[in-house]
């Protein structure tokens, strides 16, 4: 090759090690994996039907560059119900998974230079796509003695008022399993409206919550109808993350914005996958609850299991399906310890330092995996602690 063809903006992509991880535990058939941030369940019988008989019908071609109308009709009926969120259809924009409308979003509000305030620890994506974009990720540091919340005194330190265009929330959390409290989120408005801001909002995880929690979508609160877009996926609530289907709804200039921007990415959602979302959506929601029962069966398992083992410590989360617990005893680095969990324990989990600076001296342990293999998990980290010299 005659000259070096590849871009500084790729080159400077985070090396993450969470791939490396998960191959070596998908070749090695020993090895339990708590890595996933996938359902370990199917997608609902219905719900394949239904993609099923589109397929027989035809339903091949191209849909409708913002998603097709029956779709987004039903996802303002549940924003609606469920959200307290009251949008109209032009107001929601159907994308390849919730992941292509943080793109798409953060494409349209982002000029180079521009800051984003993200969660540390946060989703893996957000500070990429920031940086893909030339913007500014400003790290906005979430802390275990505060149950991962975010403060207002944080963000106040976090900003560059000058520069700053939005902020990334999300809760329920990756990977903390944070939910945000009501009081929190008006915090989080307030200062949106003092630094005028567009708030993006990835509530991914928004059916699994447990204990007394409960999830709001900040949409919702009075007066953020214009300045929150609210970002949501199939792909956890309906074990459909294959379909690669989620949504954003908001204000209509952004809206519009990424329905431009849709045409030059993936000009629009999978048509199959799209009927098989209208029809998650319109069918009984017994599913979803019956995966939140054993999500949360597994989640007390694994916390008390957790905080059994010497070393560790961990916050109880309150949503999504992982645990996050400190691991800062064992004087390793989180990818020293997960690499010597893996070879040794034949355990699977993810270092803390893939979901930003934050993360060092934690790991995030998956409970979308059957309930005997985190029991089996446990016994296994717990023998190796035992022969640890902590």
């Amino acid at each position: 090759m005659p000259r070096e063809i590849v871009s500084e903006r790729e080159k400077r992509l985070p090396k993450l090690t969470i791939g490396k991880l998960l191959k070596i535990a998908k070749e090695d058939k020993n090895i339990i994996s708590l890595g996933p941030g996938e359902p370990d369940f199917v997608a609902p019988e219905h719900i394949r039907e239904a993609a099923k008989q589109a397929l027989d019908k035809g339903c091949t071609h191209y849909s409708p560059v913002s998603g097709r109308a029956d779709l987004k009709e039903k996802i303002t009926e549940k924003l609606e119900k469920e959200n307290g969120i009251s949008v109209e259809p032009e107001q929601v924009v159907v994308t390849a998974g919730s992941t292509e409308a943080i793109m798409l979003a953060l494409m349209c509000v982002t000029d180079p230079g521009d800051g984003v305030i993200i969660p540390d620890p946060g989703f893996l994506a957000y500070r990429p796509c920031v940086e893909i974009l030339n913007g500014m990720p400003l790290i906005l540091d979430l802390k275990e003695e505060e149950g991962f919340q975010i403060a207002k005194e944080d963000l106040e330190r976090t900003i560059l008022p000058e520069k700053t265009k939005a902020i990334i929330i999300n809760t329920p959390g990756n990977p903390t399993g944070v939910v945000f409290s009501r009081k929190t989120l008006e915090e989080i408005a307030d200062f949106a409206v003092e630094y005028d801001l567009l708030i993006i909002s990835d509530e991914a995880y928004e059916k699994f919550v447990y204990d007394e929690a409960k999830h709001i979508s900040i949409g919702s609160l009075n007066g953020m109808g214009s300045r929150v877009l609210t970002l949501q996926s199939f792909s956890k609530s309906y074990a459909m993350p294959g379909f690669r289907l989620g949504y954003a709804a908001g204000p209509k200039e952004v809206i519009n914005g990424m329905k431009k921007l849709h045409i030059f990415s993936s000009v629009c959602a999978p048509t199959i996958s799209q009927i098989a979302g209208l029809h998650a959506l319109s069918g009984n929601q017994k599913c979803v609850e019956e995966m939140r029962k054993e999500y949360d069966r597994r989640r007390k398992m694994i916390v008390k299991r957790v905080n059994e083992i010497d070393g560790f410590s961990c916050v109880k989360p309150e949503g999504a399906f992982y645990v996050f617990p400190n691991i800062k005893d064992f004087g390793l680095s989180s990818y020293e310890f997960a690499e010597k969990l893996l070879k040794e324990a034949k355990v699977a989990v993810v270092p803390g330092t893939e979901f930003g600076r934050n993360g060092e001296g934690f790991v995030r342990l998956s409970y979308a995996t059957a309930y005997e293999k985190i029991e089996e998990a446990a016994d296994r980290i717990e023998r190796w602690v035992k022969g640890f010299n902590i």
